[in-house]
């Protein structure tokens, strides 16, 4: 099996060194051209220990520019934020041209994920909430437990499932957020949810929201900044009046990182629903090679 480029991309980062990496392997492929197997992309993520590690394909759809297929040192993705974003820095970082210039096409188990850059800046528009609205009763209680929050401090919460399987609590404010420390196996026992909380900072911040994520179920406890959640605490968010149709969102802080999340709501741009556009900076800090022998 040949050696593959490889790439370490910083996603996310409001300062050095600060936001989420996510490794990048180029052309998987083995020295027959098929696909390597998953197994052993499952084990490489695994080894690597990020929150994702992701495999660069040829598409097999005609409107994407590439193939991503996603893992956690868990599980595969059909799509995430933060790798998105990544994976599509590495691709342009090693020569690779767009069909349509300024916007790259992503193919992953999501479908088609369109990227935009303007400025050298990246930011995907976030794909449709398969699954969307409030949990039941019985589920709110648990994480809300699982959390270690009071009830009260609670304002709303909904379904936000867009590949992973998140449910957003929306806080009263942003020291609450900061302020959890939640109890990881009581949320990883709840079963097939990973859980994201929001709240809002005062006006003197530098940011307008605080944002977490939780997903013990797939090997990271506290994810440092989360693409996919903050799309779906956007398109919820804006959607209700929550939210207004820009703002910039922190995430990382209790964790080390200073993760700076841009959020644009496009209305109606012709796709005959409004596009929320999820961004922030992409650093490339590794490039070289990769033995998968």
């Amino acid at each position: 099996m040949p050696k593959h480029l490889f790439s370490q991309v910083d996603v996310f980062c409001g300062e050095r060194l600060r936001g989420n990496p996510v490794a990048v392997v180029h052309d998987a492929l083995d020295d027959d051209g098929a696909e390597i197997d998953a197994g052993l992309m499952q084990a490489f993520a695994r080894w690597t220990n990020l929150s994702e590690t992701t495999f660069l394909l040829p598409p097999t759809d005609p409107g994407a520019d590439y193939r991503l297929r996603i893992f956690t040192p868990a599980h595969e993705l059909p799509f995430a934020g933060h790798p998105t974003l990544g994976s599509a820095r590495a691709w342009l970082a090693t020569g690779g041209v767009p069909r349509t210039a300024g916007v790259v096409v992503q193919q992953c188990g999501a479908g088609l994920v369109r990227v935009r850059r303007r400025e050298g800046a990246l930011a995907f528009a976030a794909p449709a909430l398969l699954r969307s609205g409030p949990p039941e009763n019985a589920l709110r209680r648990a994480v809300t437990a699982a959390l270690r929050v009071e009830p009260s401090a609670v304002v709303d919460s909904s379904w936000l499932v867009n590949g992973p399987r998140w449910l957003g609590l929306l806080l009263r404010d942003a020291a609450t957020v900061l302020a959890l420390r939640p109890d990881f196996g009581a949320i990883e026992a709840i079963g097939e949810v990973e859980v994201g909380v929001i709240g809002p900072h005062g006006p003197e911040a530098e940011a307008d929201y605080e944002v977490r994520a939780f997903c013990p179920g797939a090997g990271v406890d506290e994810d440092p900044v989360t693409g996919s959640l903050q799309a779906g605490l956007a398109q919820w968010l804006t959607a209700s009046g929550r939210a207004p149709d820009r703002y910039v969102a922190a995430q990382g802080s209790v964790v080390g990182r200073a993760g700076r999340v841009s959020v644009e709501l496009d209305r109606d741009p012709g796709q005959g629903r409004d596009v929320v556009w999820v961004g922030g900076e992409t650093v490339l800090r590794v490039a070289g090679a990769v033995d998968l022998t």
